[in-house]
């Protein structure tokens, strides 16, 4: 079901609570606003965020001749999406599986969804270098695969943690596309300024240490926080703003390395 996408873009993150949902959907949305088809599969199986960020947990999933039809965030179709969230009653349910049934539902996800053509899919993966994780990569071992975006906080703690996605995707032959910094600083809604109230830097250095690019820094930004279960890209709806400006490169980057 894969054969119809053209690029195919991880992303990943050795620690939990980085905001990793919030870049993979704003990235999503970015490119659906550059005139990209897209598609966005959610396999974070036990904390899946994406219907919520996107406002479509009311959605159903349908199944067709092909396979699952997944959720369109319009009616011109410029942004499918796929999660585990759609087959739950509610966002309070949780999914309590061991590995095996985990494995087989991340199959089912990547070889069962009738995507049709895509220019991009972004996979929005869970925390750590586990099952979920060595799943993927067994399954897209046919695909031509762009490589992972690496989300991380500048706490040194989060960085300790993100540095093992960085082997995992060393050892596992992933390319790495670079590093995103997120949560760094917070900017004042009322003027602007922006406040290191945890640390600064962590994602740059480890991108050094990587040897990776270094993709940007995304501060605390309430209205961006604002957009989170509306479905809007932050591009469009605040224009000016650096999370803006850090989308337009991670983007930029992406369709560059991909033609």
């Amino acid at each position: 079901m894969l054969d119809k996408v053209k690029h195919i873009i991880l992303v990943l993150s050795g620690k939990g609570g980085v905001g990793k949902s919030t870049v993979s959907t704003q990235l999503a949305l970015t490119l659906a606003e550059a005139d990209h088809k897209v598609g966005l599969l959610d396999i974070d199986l036990c904390g899946p965020s994406v219907p919520f960020l996107l406002g479509l947990e009311d959605h159903d999933v349908h199944q067709c001749d092909e396979g699952w039809v997944p959720v369109y965030t319009s009616a011109e179709k410029k942004l499918a999406v796929m999660s585990i969230g759609f087959l739950l009653k509610s966002r309070s349910d949780a999914v309590i599986w061991r590995g095996p049934k985990k494995t087989a539902m991340i199959k089912q996800f990547l070889d069962d969804v009738n995507w049709d053509e895509l220019d991009y899919l972004i996979i929005d993966t869970p925390p750590g270098t586990s099952d979920e994780h060595i799943t993927v990569m067994e399954c897209l071992k046919g695909v031509n695969t762009d490589g992972a975006i690496i989300v991380t906080t500048p706490q040194e703690m989060a960085v300790e943690d993100v540095r093992k996605e960085v082997t995992f995707c060393k050892k596992t032959g992933i390319n790495i596309l670079g590093i995103v910094e997120n949560m760094s600083g917070f900017v004042c809604p009322h003027c602007s300024e922006c406040t290191n109230i945890f640390s600064s830097g962590g994602g740059k250095l480890l991108a050094e240490l990587a040897k990776v690019p270094h993709l940007g820094t995304l501060p605390i930004d309430p209205r961006v926080g604002q957009l989170a279960g509306t479905g809007k890209a932050c591009v469009r709806e605040l224009p000016d703003c650096t999370t803006t400006e850090v989308l337009h490169k991670i983007v930029g980057t992406i369709t560059a390395g991909g033609q």
